[in-house]
């Protein structure tokens, strides 16, 4: 399809601007309490789960899968704050068991800081918009969400390119332009199916005159976040206590929180099968349900036994 072109001219194009340094001082982060009123666990968990996602329509959230696995790029950034970023997103890539990519290996993680990011993301599109909109049924969301992603002003903005495949052999499971149509398992029923949503990449713009108060290291866990999850940017989730809020928040969390965690567990621990894309997000809130229980149960137990 040659997305490996197509991410090379992109990286070229970003290549073209100088190489920013990260000037910011890093200070110690305070956690603040965030309390979610009026809701359950399993109410907040579902109603978290349906909130943070947004695959294309008809589809369930997508996953990065060991087909092709990640391979993160950083540019614009100085070496070692490059380095950095790219080492902790696929820290965190590599703790929900997917495979890391050797050095040199062809970018689907595509990250790029700018001072101008508004104008370097429209050239992009520009460019080559058929690496934003892939002509296939499942690949991205709409035209107007992708000028929407031209047009935004936020701190940081993100596009995922997924694409549906068969769950067991990982061929592609959705017709291609000028080749033949796909060989898919009809194994399934009203409730099953045999495929799955994998992301193929996705590409990260950084704005450097926007990001306020927060640090680096809060930048780098929002980033990987966003990296792995189709997260909604339109989304409001000031309710709970996640890293997706440090940008209104800086106080928030250091990094990645307990909650953000649950639900990456979830989301690639999940058995996602089910043919209705809302059945798929209920399968990852019940898995997040079942986790932080457990986890709550543990420390109320922990906090109940008497010190020796």
């Amino acid at each position: 399809m040659g997305s490996g072109l197509a991410t090379a001219s992109l990286f070229a194009l970003a290549l073209a601007a100088p190489s920013l340094s990260w000037a910011q001082e890093t200070p110690e982060t305070q956690v603040e309490d965030i309390v979610v009123f009026g809701a359950d666990l399993r109410e907040q968990v579902e109603t978290f789960s349906e909130t943070v996602v947004a695959p294309p329509r008809g589809h369930g959230p997508a996953r990065w899968s060991d087909r092709p696995g990640v391979c993160v790029g950083v540019v614009n950034l100085q070496r070692d704050a490059a380095q950095d970023m790219a080492d902790r997103v696929s820290e965190v890539a590599l703790g929900l068991g997917l495979p890391i990519g050797e050095p040199g290996c062809s970018a689907n993680v595509v990250i790029i800081a700018s001072n101008e990011a508004s104008a370097l993301t429209a050239a992009l599109v520009e460019q080559n918009p058929g690496a934003f909109r892939p002509n296939y049924w499942g690949a991205s969301r709409s035209r107007d969400h992708l000028r929407r992603f031209i047009a935004s002003d936020a701190p940081v903005r993100w596009w995922h390119i997924s694409m549906p495949v068969d769950s067991e052999t990982g061929d592609i499971a959705v017709r291609l332009p000028g080749y033949l149509p796909p060989t898919v398992r009809t194994l399934g029923s009203r409730i099953t199916t045999p495929i799955r949503n994998d992301l193929r990449r996705v590409y990260v713009i950084i704005d450097l005159n926007q990001l306020g108060g927060v640090t680096f290291p809060q930048l780098v866990d929002y980033v990987a976040m966003v990296a792995l999850v189709q997260a909604d940017p339109d989304a409001d989730l000031s309710a709970f206590p996640t890293i997706l809020n440090v940008f209104d928040n800086p106080n928030i969390a250091s990094g990645l929180t307990d909650w953000d965690q649950d639900y990456l567990d979830a989301l690639y621990g999940s058995k996602m099968d089910q043919r209705r894309p809302s059945a798929q997000t209920g399968a990852v809130a019940s898995q997040m349900f079942r986790e932080r229980s457990l986890a709550e149960a543990e420390a109320d137990a922990l906090a109940d036994t008497p010190a020796e």
